[in-house]
């Protein structure tokens, strides 16, 4: 892996190593209350915890070959509204995270980045090479199972209580894809992981 974010850019995206002149936006989208609810962001959230990721997490992850994290731009404004990385690399492994701000949901932003990152995930001469991407989510997160299941991935299940997340013990969704598996929406996803939940 490169010891410095490589840029990727397709249709209506742009992703790029989030920035200092990002730190405000990330703060704010951070503080959406669905964020916290689907994710690890520190809850609460500040524009100290903002500026640790963009000038630690994030060039710390790239420079040791743990984790590429991409903010996703509008491809017309280079505005920053979400954010998409390849997590926990090792042994031809990576895990997939996503999230995106309230305005930007629905237009097809998180699929069109989601295949950029898997085109480079799997590309063994420009990109990472790997032969697997697994994705999780607490349960009930549909719309990112969405997302997930456009994209090719294929369901693996369900770990009970398999997470812990901010105190409390969750059950745990998990799919993954590999290089020749179609990426194309698949099938075999539980009608449970497309239902309305409950917020």
């Amino acid at each position: 892996m490169p010891p410095a974010p490589v840029e990727l850019a397709g249709g209506p995206v742009v992703l790029s190593a989030p920035a200092e002149a990002d730190v405000d936006r990330i703060a704010e989208f951070c503080r959406d209350p669905e964020v916290a609810a689907w994710t690890t962001v520190p809850s609460p959230y500040d524009r100290a915890d903002a500026e640790r990721f963009v000038t630690g997490i994030v060039p710390d992850g790239w420079a040791s070959g743990r984790e590429c994290t991409w903010a996703l731009r509008d491809a017309e404004t280079r505005l920053l509204h979400g954010m998409i990385g390849l997590h926990h690399l090792h042994d031809g492994e990576g895990e997939v995270g996503y999230w995106l701000s309230a305005a930007a949901r629905g237009h097809g932003w998180m699929a069109a980045a989601l295949d950029l990152v898997l085109d480079y995930a799997f590309d063994a001469s420009a990109g990472l090479g790997l032969q697997r991407v697994v994705w999780h989510a607490y349960a009930g997160n549909v719309a990112s199972a969405a997302v997930a299941r456009r994209a090719g991935f294929q369901w693996e299940g369900v770990a009970r209580h398999g997470v812990q997340h901010r105190g409390v013990r969750r059950d745990d969704w998990q799919a993954a894809l590999l290089p020749a598996d179609p990426r194309r929406p698949a099938d075999g996803w539980p009608a449970f992981t497309a239902a309305q939940a409950a917020r």
